[in-house]
């Protein structure tokens, strides 16, 4: 399968008062078209950097990002981008907000089009309705899913989620959950999932890239099998209990809380048992 993303060998640091501050080092991760990838870590390893790379909104010191074959080497319209933050506009209503980046990236959609995408995708997440309200008058998870919607207008190849579930309630976080898998089914891209959450990860994602302690570097992969669509009750299985155990290993290792698994010149890779 195709690698729509591909990051190869990238460094970075970034310059402080006191020197620089290395925060990628040799950092490989890919991600196939249509894939799912969560990527999981220790506080402050990286993560938000590497899905800055991505998007081409900063650029590494060393090593190469590549987006469908192309470098890139500056800010990408075909990424989508939504935040633990929603950050939605107060004097727009949740219609125009999910609107906004249509009137920022190149678009082949003309403004009825648009809008008509709009309320399909207000409508995919439950949102129906509430077209006309302002931010203020919905709760968390409702504008979370406006700016699910709003990250989704423009069609982007690429979905990037930054820990967009980690300020809600376990129960609307369970329920978005389940919503993104259904988003998914009927909005098809590549996804990159930031998490401190390992539930999270093993349900949304098809694959788990775990980094090391700062500076980062890929120090596992578990991919995740999947035999069909997902329910909350398969968090409660033995193979995602084994899933669980593994990737709270890795965690710790990262940590400094474990001893490191012997060292080989890839990362480790296990595939968790269907």
């Amino acid at each position: 399968m195709e690698k729509l993303i591909d990051i190869r060998n990238v460094r970075h640091a970034y310059k402080t008062e006191t020197g620089p501050l290395p925060v990628l080092d040799g950092l490989d991760v890919s991600v196939p078209e249509g894939g799912f990838v969560a990527v999981v870590g220790p506080s402050g390893c990286g993560k938000s950097t590497l899905t800055r790379l991505i998007a081409g909104l900063m650029k590494p010191d060393e090593g190469e990002v590549w987006l469908h074959g192309e470098r890139v080497k500056g800010p990408r319209s075909t990424v989508g981008m939504a935040f633990q933050n929603p950050v939605l506009l107060e004097w727009r209503t949740i219609l125009k907000n999910v609107l906004l980046p249509l009137e920022i990236v190149p678009t082949k959609l003309s403004r009825k089009q648009g809008e008509e995408r709009a309320r399909f995708l207000l409508s995919l997440v439950g949102l129906e309705g509430f077209e006309d309200k302002r931010p203020s008058e919905l709760s968390g998870g409702m504008r979370q899913r406006a700016s699910l919607c709003r990250a989704l207008i423009h069609q982007p190849e690429v979905l990037i989620l930054d820990e967009p579930f980690g300020a809600l309630d376990a129960f609307t976080r369970e329920d978005l959950w389940q919503t993104m898998h259904r988003v998914k089914e009927r909005e098809p891209f590549t996804g990159v999932l930031i998490t401190h959450d390992l539930r999270e990860s093993i349900f949304l994602a098809d694959q788990v890239v775990v980094l090391s302690g700062r500076p980062a570097r890929t120090q596992f992969v578990l991919d995740i099998p999947s035999s069909g669509p997902r329910t909350l009750d398969d968090l409660y299985t033995p193979e995602a209990a084994e899933q669980l155990n593994i990737l709270r290993h890795q965690i710790q290792i990262a940590q400094g809380r474990a001893p490191a698994e012997a060292s080989q010149p890839d990362p480790i890779r296990r595939e968790a048992r269907a």
